[in-house]
């Protein structure tokens, strides 16, 4: 797997994956910082995006040190669109909650029961191509 990085984020790409069998992926990646506001850890918010081939969204919560692969079809029907006010049509997906630990008295934020599946500490989702992906890259090619 090689990874080439643009020289310029014009088309919301951060990185483009050349896999093993010649296969691209592109690439956005979303970061929070360990200063957000509490309760914040892991929401994203106010993205742009609709529905990409072979796009991939690598999120990482820095506080919560998780990050969370998905594609862009798994993004665009899991996230929440906005329906009206300024960011109108931009969707946000949260990944956290926060319950209180028993022990010290004090909520902690961690990663919501649904979220699980897409956690990663590797790239290997990216890296492997799922085989209705191979389907329609030889489908086109015929």
């Amino acid at each position: 797997m090689d990874v080439y990085m643009p020289l310029v984020d014009d088309h919301a790409v951060d990185a483009i994956v050349r896999r093993g069998d010649g296969s691209i992926a592109l690439i956005q990646i979303k970061a929070r910082s360990v200063d957000v506001a509490d309760k914040d850890a892991a929401l994203f918010a106010a993205i742009v995006h609709e529905h990409r081939e072979h796009y991939w969204f690598i999120f990482y919560s820095e506080r919560l040190d998780l990050m969370w692969i998905m594609t862009s079809e798994e993004f665009v029907a899991l996230s929440n669109q906005n329906k009206t006010g300024k960011n109108a049509g931009k969707r946000s997906i949260w990944f956290n909650g926060r319950k209180l630990n028993r022990e010290t008295g004090k909520k902690e934020e961690y990663c919501l029961p649904q979220w699980q599946k897409f956690l990663a500490t590797n790239f290997e989702r990216i890296r492997t191509v799922p085989e209705q992906q191979h389907k329609k890259i030889r489908a086109r090619a015929i």
